[in-house]
């Protein structure tokens, strides 16, 4: 906890965080952005790990077609469309009365298979590596094997002997349990107090053990890291500081490098990328940006969108305090309907990886969200949860800045749909009023 010296020489040295403090939208430029080059040599992540994390979700690919058909026209790949958004990038414009002279696309993770959200990147990838692992200490797999095999008795048994554990505001849960209870693995989710209802009612129906805290999400992470180190039979899937997360997220910068290229779409000096990524504790976005850069080296700049309540990973990062601090030190209340975005403290591993790469920050509040929620459904019939839409307002920020590059008509300004496809019917409607309150 900061005390008030504290707080005012962090106050004096960044005049932005009293503009934080009063819950206004900013933008922050990281001035300790480092060329590719020297900036992904300073995170400890290589580019092998990527290619494992890649070569291991192709391996899997033929148990994931076998046991979720809807992967089927992917061949097993959980991967999601690019999808251009003309019409909301006029509605953009006329909104903020500015021009975004390059081309606005949508990266919808909204509509990922399985679990709908980003999080199918990461923690399905996280507990697929761990049930290869059991799965070869047990002499039943080998890489050279068709996985398909592990829908197969023996390996349900198996992992019905193992716990799996995850501390989730709701969507990291949701890809955690459903693809664990999937293989067979005794699986709980700790949520915290803003996860939803329907979230939690979805994975209790699909066998998944939900325990339920008063408490932010923090708490959530904490109680279930401490029951699980109590079972040696217990994987701890630790959203604040797991690698096999992060390089889960990170695979998909491949993925966008070959759907770019396909669409005929150029990244270069001349061709600038602008991504712009809903931030909660770091992982998903974090692992995004990494392997995003790696892919097109000084030509991307990634941005983190987060809530004007809870601007964690911007505090920790402009402050170099990263996971130690919180936005409560600053007055802030963590409050947000972004409840995906609902977290007090940053992941420290993230933060300091993400420090030589990250182009900056901005923050968003609920009620933009929820008017872009309207906007998008209403111009482009995409229906998105409300966290999804914090990267929207990115383009607009960055060509106001005046941000390198970002105002030219050769740009690509790429927004990533983080959720939005498992939300039911009514709960969509629901937010679809709300914005128009």
């Amino acid at each position: 906890m900061l005390d008030q010296n504290e707080l005012n020489k962090w106050t004096e040295k960044q005049p932005l965080i009293g503009q934080m403090m009063e819950r206004k939208e900013v933008l922050w430029q990281n001035p300790a952005l480092e060329s590719a080059v020297t900036g992904l040599s300073k995170t400890g992540v290589t580019v092998a790990d990527v290619q494992d994390a890649s070569d291991r979700l192709k391996r899997f690919a033929s148990y994931i077609q076998r046991v979720f058909p809807e992967t089927g026209a992917s061949g097993g790949i959980i991967e999601s469309p690019l999808t251009a958004i003309p019409n909301m990038k006029e509605v953009l414009e006329q909104e903020y009365r500015l021009d975004i002279p390059g081309e606005l696309l949508l990266k919808q993770d909204n509509a990922l298979p399985i679990s709908g959200s980003i999080k199918a990147r990461g923690g399905i990838y996280e507990v697929l590596k761990h049930a290869e692992t059991l799965a070869i200490e047990h002499d039943l797999l080998t890489t050279e094997d068709d996985y398909a095999k592990l829908a197969d008795p023996q390996f349900l048994e198996l992992f019905s002997k193992y716990k799996i554990a995850v501390g989730s505001t709701g969507n990291l849960g949701l890809s955690i349990g459903i693809m664990s209870a999937k293989l067979g693995f005794d699986v709980t989710v700790h949520m915290s107090a803003d996860a939803k209802q329907w979230k939690k009612d979805m994975l209790r129906e699909k066998g998944v053990t939900v325990v339920e805290y008063a408490d932010d999400y923090s708490k959530a992470v904490e109680e279930g890291r401490k029951q699980a180190e109590a079972d040696p039979t217990c994987h701890f899937i630790d959203d604040e500081n797991s690698l096999d997360l992060f390089l889960g997220y990170a695979v998909a910068g491949e993925r966008v490098a070959a759907q770019l290229k396909e669409r005929g779409t150029v990244v270069d000096a001349d061709h600038p990328l602008y991504v712009y990524l809903p931030c909660g504790v770091g992982g998903g976005p974090g692992g995004v940006a990494f392997g995003l850069r790696q892919a097109f080296g000084d030509h991307v700049y990634c941005y983190f969108a987060e809530p004007t309540d809870s601007p964690c990973m911007m505090l920790g990062l402009m402050t170099g305090l990263h996971d130690k601090i919180s936005v409560h030190d600053f007055g802030l209340d963590n409050r947000t309907a972004a409840d995906g975005l609902a977290v007090g403290t940053a992941s420290g591993f993230v933060g300091k990886t993400v420090e030589p790469i990250l182009a900056g920050c901005y923050t968003i509040a609920d009620k933009t969200m929820f008017r872009l929620l309207k906007l998008l459904a209403d111009s482009e019939d995409i229906r998105l949860e409300p966290s999804a839409l914090a990267g929207m307002t990115g383009p607009v920020q960055v060509i106001r800045e005046q941000a390198e590059g970002a105002n030219s008509s050769q740009a690509t300004h790429l927004v990533w749909a983080t959720g939005g496809s498992m939300v039911p019917e009514a709960e969509m409607k629901a937010y679809y009023e709300t914005a128009g309150k």
